[in-house]
């Protein structure tokens, strides 16, 4: 029997199918990856998939090196991979997508066999799977990131501060012209960064227990990363409001003192979106002006 395989048709399906994934496992942790590595991660994996198809070395080798190098690039590629527990966090999310994607279409093709012939041709395999991405993408599989304690690194600059975070659920503080969670640091952390003289800043308004108003002084740091659960998570652009007293010192119980409460919303992707196209809608070149 003689097969007729078209490279083109065949890269490009790999091409679309590989997207779709990456963006699920984009869309299911907190930090975003870049439209272009998204792209550049899709296609390297589309490419290791002709792999099988070149070469002397027997099938299943040409296989197995084509599948490893295909996935191992596209996650290293896509996402700041910077440990092995990273890596395998993030393999289980795709493994977990690819079986859903593939799943959904053989479920399709057992109930629906009128439709077989079209659901094995390239407009078929990319139709259904983008309607099962958008399935997938109403039911993220996330992390467990509120109430937890992390690792924050703050970077301004040639600057750079680590410090011991926590998540907090209570933290509800965001930004008023743009609706941005705000994170709370302490007074080491503001002069270590921006120095003892006066920076532009915002105006964050709070309430808590013992104090119905107050304000305090924000500022948009340019990098935030935060370390949780194996996984790296990198924030552009995060607003952070300086609080007059010490968050929690533990140094006298043996413990490390938390510096940092940062606002869960800031690590909820879609809540996220949400506020970026509000505020590319409502703000505009009106919010330079209540920097003070």
């Amino acid at each position: 029997m003689h097969y007729e395989i078209y490279v083109d048709s065949l890269f490009l399906i790999n091409l679309c199918m590989n997207l779709y994934l990456l963006m699920l496992v984009d869309y299911s942790v907190p930090g975003s990856a870049m439209p272009w590595r998204l792209l550049a991660g899709a296609a390297v994996g589309a490419a290791c998939f002709l792999l099988p198809f070149f070469g002397g070395a027997p099938a299943w080798v040409r296989i197995a090196l084509g599948g490893l190098a295909g996935t191992a690039g596209m996650l290293c590629i896509t996402f700041p991979v910077r440990s092995l527990r990273m890596f395998l966090k993030l393999l289980e999310r795709l493994l977990l997508y690819s079986f859903g994607i593939g799943g959904g279409m053989l479920f399709l093709m057992a109930r629906l066999p009128f439709l077989k012939e079209y659901l094995t041709g390239a407009s078929g395999v990319l139709c259904v799977g983008g309607v099962l991405f958008l399935f997938f993408r109403k039911f993220p599989y996330g992390l467990e990131t509120k109430n937890c304690l992390c690792r924050a690194e703050l970077v301004l600059g040639q600057r750079r501060i680590t410090a011991a975070a926590l998540i907090d659920s209570g933290n509800s503080l965001t930004e008023p012209i743009s609706g941005k969670p705000v994170c709370v640091v302490d007074q080491r952390l503001y002069e270590g960064l921006w120095g003892e003289g006066e920076a532009p800043c915002r105006v964050i308004p709070y309430h808590s227990i013992g104090k119905k108003h107050g304000i305090m002084r924000g500022y948009l740091l340019p990098k935030l990363g935060v370390d949780v659960d194996g996984m790296r998570l990198e924030f552009q652009d995060v607003y952070v409001a300086v609080s007059g007293e010490q968050i929690s010192d533990r140094a006298a119980e043996g413990g490390e003192s938390v510096e940092m409460i940062i606002n869960p919303r800031l690590l909820e992707k879609a809540g996220r979106d949400k506020l970026q196209r509000r505020q590319d809608k409502k703000v505009g070149k009106e919010e330079s002006k209540n920097d003070i």
